[in-house]
């Protein structure tokens, strides 16, 4: 059985600077990211809630689903954010509880 993976976005803030990226472990991910330790882009535009996750089998399926994403247009992430989150809360706060 292959272990469950994420492509994820993170924000700085609602209509902000975004971030695309894949991981095994999202609730280590995201701590990481919020310590500053995540990537030198998300601590240099402070990116660090999450507004959008979507959960795959295989990591294999995930980055290509996260390499995918990462050539969308801005205004097409923004519309996948707000489908499932409206008002970008930070995810992390609830969903990785």
């Amino acid at each position: 059985m292959e272990q469950q993976s994420y492509v994820y976005i993170l924000a700085s803030k609602r209509y902000g600077t975004l971030y695309v990226g894949v991981t095994s472990n999202l609730a280590e991910r995201i701590a990481q990211h919020k310590s500053g330790k995540g990537s030198a882009f998300t601590v240099k535009y402070n990116v660090k809630n999450l507004v959008w996750f979507e959960t795959f089998s295989d990591i294999e399926t995930a980055i290509t689903y996260e390499k995918r994403l990462k050539r969308w247009r801005r205004d097409w992430k923004i519309s996948l954010i707000e489908r499932r989150n409206p008002y970008w809360e930070d995810l992390s706060r609830t969903a990785l509880t």
